[in-house]
């Protein structure tokens, strides 16, 4: 069974998530800085999660006009194990758990701003009832 039931689950738990991580200063600032349009395209459930670092609402869960810099194709599940620090991400990327495209080492060089994420994920997810 599935980690998430639901798109609308997907979009209420990884939405808090990245609408946290950029709220904050010293994340929203690198993010911002970065400049890069990143797409996740999800299945199981199916879904799409944008970020994008120059527009007021910075993140989109579901379709979004833009053009991404780098796209991320994973699997619900896949994204949970990644947020709960159970998959590395250049190893996802290596088995093809997690699939790229674009400039990754643009978005390799965001990771070391993912640990508050890394910190609050669980807590979602427990808020939400998937662990």
């Amino acid at each position: 069974m599935a980690i998430f039931s639901s798109t609308e689950e997907m979009y209420e738990v990884l939405g808090t998530l990245w609408r946290d991580l950029l709220s904050q200063e010293e994340t929203g600032k690198k993010f911002q800085e970065a400049g890069i349009v990143i797409r996740f395209s999800v299945h199981s459930p199916d879904g799409e999660l944008w970020l994008f670092p120059d527009r007021e609402e910075k993140v989109v869960c579901g379709k979004a006009d833009g053009k991404p810099d780098v796209e991320m194709f994973l699997s619900g599940d896949d994204c949970h194990k990644f947020w709960m620090q159970e998959l590395k991400l250049p190893i996802a990327l290596a088995t093809r758990k997690i699939k790229a495209k674009g400039p990754i080492n643009k978005i390799l060089k965001l990771l070391p701003m993912l640990k508050p994420a890394y910190e609050k994920y669980p807590e979602i997810a427990k808020k939400h009832g998937i662990i």
